[in-house]
Order: C-alpha cells, then sequence, then structure tokens
C-alpha cells in the first residue's frame, strides 16, 4: 500500500480489482488529506468527491473470492446528499486502507470540529415528538 503522497498529492491511490486481482478496471480511488475521490468510466468519466468528515461510518467486507486474492470492498455511510453510501471495491490491503481512512476522518473532525451530532437530521427529532 502506498502512503507516501505521490506527485499528485494523494495518499492513498488505487483501481478496482478484477479477476485474479488484477487492476484493469476503469475504477480509480483516490485518497487526498481531505477527500476521497471515486473516477469511473471509459468513454464518459465521472468523477465523484466526498468529503472525509462526512464519513460516518467504514465497513470492510471480503468474500471468499476475495480473500483469495488478497483483495476488499470497504463499505462507506457518509452525510453527503449525492453519494449516501458507496463501495470501495476489490482493492489490495483492504485492512490497512481502511483504517488509515479511518484515522484521516477523525483527524479532519477533529481540525474541522464536527462531530456526528451535526449529521443528525430533523427525521431524527421527530422520533421523540
Amino acid at each position: 500500500m502506498a502512503k507516501k503522497k505521490n506527485n499528485d498529492n494523494y495518499i492513498w491511490r488505487d483501481r478496482k480489482r478484477i479477476i485474479f486481482g488484477l487492476p484493469w478496471s476503469f475504477t480509480v480511488y483516490m485518497l487526498e488529506e481531505e477527500k476521497l475521490l471515486v473516477s469511473s468510466g471509459f468513454l464518459n468519466k465521472r468523477e465523484d468527491e466526498v468529503r472525509l468528515y462526512r464519513i460516518m461510518d467504514l465497513t470492510l467486507k471480503r468474500s471468499f473470492g476475495e480473500r483469495l486474492f488478497g483483495l476488499g470492498t470497504i463499505h462507506c455511510c457518509s452525510a453527503d446528499k449525492s453519494t449516501p453510501e458507496f463501495d470501495i471495491k476489490r482493492i489490495k490491503n483492504s485492512r490497512e486502507v481502511k483504517n488509515l481512512i479511518s484515522d484521516m476522518v477523525e483527524k479532519q473532525r477533529e481540525l474541522k470540529r464536527v462531530s456526528n451530532r451535526e449529521f443528525m437530521g430533523d427525521d431524527e427529532h421527530e422520533l421523540f415528538d
């Protein structure tokens, strides 16, 4: 896992893997200091961005097939309206990447002085009325 920043200022960068763990896909994950970027597509490109402080929960999932090839999928729940849930699919060193993202999420929350309470909407208040 590459934790060093390269010329593009990415702390971590990887591709979604296909069969046998080969990185032959058009989905690229890039982790910067303040955000996670997901770029996908070949002819029609799409880039989604999620600010790290908005990520609320991370779950590591590793199917039998993924474990055979040293891969894993990280499921992310966020407070972002355009991407409330997304997966970082079939990446190498998934446990280390999950821990890295988790640590960076906490760091960004501390820097921005954000807590989980700020993500609770009016729907939660209706439960107690």
